[in-house]
């Protein structure tokens, strides 16, 4: 299936220059949202996956249906604050500044089999960030997967030691 026809390229948004890739023309089509999902589910299966993680909020509408998909949990990777037990943080950088990702610190056991999935991969910040929690708490990074990867943005070089999957590339 060619998912990036259902991909909606908007100019100048979030500010000029930049060519945002809207996920939600994909997401409102049954058919290629499920296909998306199972394709990205498929590779998961093929590593075994203990659970699934996923950073807010975009992550969470990949990584939910693919842990559905598979029958396995799904690990919440959330902002300062959202989450309401014990939690490990990393701080990560941003365009202007920086951020904090969190995670329950009881949600990843050690030896568990992960997998990261997001819908897009562009520097990587981000998933560096859930990766240093993941195998902080013990777990093991299996596979990391995205809907989309901006490859000029080099986001992949920062992920060179894991096993990557993006359905789509720009």
């Amino acid at each position: 299936m060619d998912f990036k026809k259902y991909i909606t390229v908007v100019s100048d948004f979030p500010k000029e220059g930049i060519k945002f890739k809207d996920i939600t023309t994909l997401m409102e089509d049954g058919e290629a949202y499920k296909k998306a999902i199972d394709e990205m589910a498929a590779f998961a299966k093929e590593k075994d996956i203990d659970v699934v993680v996923g950073p807010e909020a975009r992550g969470f509408v990949v990584g939910c249906p693919i842990s559905y998909s598979l029958g396995i949990g799904f690990v919440p990777v959330r902002k300062e604050g959202k989450l309401p037990r014990e939690v490990i943080g990393v701080d990560y950088g941003l365009e202007y500044g920086k951020d904090r990702l969190n995670m329950h610190k009881d949600s990843i056991k050690p030896g568990q089999k992960v997998l990261i999935a997001d819908d897009l991969l562009a520097t990587g910040g981000t998933i560096e960030a859930t990766i240093q929690m993941v195998e902080e708490l013990g777990g093991v990074v299996a596979g990391i997967v995205f809907l989309i990867e901006l490859s000029y943005l080099d986001g992949r070089e920062k992920l060179k030691d894991y096993e990557v999957f993006s359905l789509m590339k720009y």
